[in-house]
Parts: structure tokens; sequence; C-alpha cells
């Protein structure tokens, strides 16, 4: 058994913590449209927003979320850039929770690579304190990312059975 070095503490394993997932069905689940054919090839239909949404923030367990982060995607890809006024009125426009927009939503879509988020700092002006207006615009960060993963898992398996 290995020993553990004194100075050095260790996270207790509980799997992996839900904000740092992505959710991914079965492949042959009812619940995502087929992708491939019976011989492993890709088929050419793609999935729309609401079924990309759903591996970030599955409808079957993060309803709220998943309805939240829905809408405001299609609102952004319909202005392609939104400032902190705009999503702003989103949120109570839409009667969402603020902390649940900016505390789970917002970030999330941020760290999977879904959204990009910009901030710029405007020198105060007389008697007025400094602020960083936010901008937010998509991301194909998502796409490369599991674009890399896929790549790099078909060459591993074109590999494999070149060797056979």
């Amino acid at each position: 058994m290995a020993e553990k070095s004194p100075g050095k503490k260790s996270i207790a394993s509980r799997g992996i913590p839900s904000s740092e997932s992505l959710y991914f069905p079965a492949h042959n689940s009812s619940e995502i449209r087929r992708f491939q054919d019976n011989s492993e090839a890709p088929t050419r239909n793609l999935w729309n927003l609401e079924e990309v949404v759903n591996f970030v923030f599955p409808r079957k367990y993060q309803e709220k979320y998943h309805e939240i982060a829905l809408k405001f995607l299609q609102l952004l890809s319909k202005k392609t850039h939104l400032s902190g006024s705009d999503i702003s009125a989103f949120v109570s426009e839409n009667k969402a929770s603020k902390a649940t927009f900016y505390n789970r939503v917002l970030p999330r879509l941020r760290r999977v690579g879904i959204l990009k988020v910009e901030r710029e700092t405007l020198v105060p002006v007389e008697g007025k304190r400094k602020y960083r207006p936010m901008k937010v615009t998509l991301s194909k960060t998502f796409g490369n990312y599991l674009m890399k993963i896929g790549d790099s898992w078909l060459a591993i398996v074109d590999d494999a059975r070149s060797r056979d």
C-alpha cells in the first residue's frame, strides 16, 4: 500500500463534482438522436441548441438551469453579443433568480467553453467609481474541446484496429 507523505493533503474521493461534469446519456438512449449508423460511421444530422444544452444542464436532472440556459443561449445566438444591461434585462424578463443565473448558469456555460465573458476596465470619471462592463459572446471552445477528445479517441481506435 502506498504511504502518504505527512505534509501532502489528499482529497477524499466522492466522485466528480456536478459543477465540473457533463451529462452523457447512453449512446443508444432515446434521450438523444442517433449520431452514428450500424457500422459506427457518423450520421450527417446535427443536434439543435436544446439537445446540446442538455449535455451541460440535463433537463432530466436540472430542469430550471436547463430552461434558463436555453433561453439565454437562444437570445445570445440572435444578438451575437450581450452587455451587462442586456443580461440584467434578460434575467428580470424571464423571472429567473439572479443568484441562479449569475452563480450557477453563467459560470458553468463559461467554464465548459460555450460562452466567452470579457470585461473592460473603464477609467473612472471624476467623482465616479471605476467599473468593468461585461460583454458575453458565444465561443467555439466547447466544440473544439469535444472534437479534440473525439478525434484523439478515433485515432486510438484506428491505431488499435490497424495492428490486428
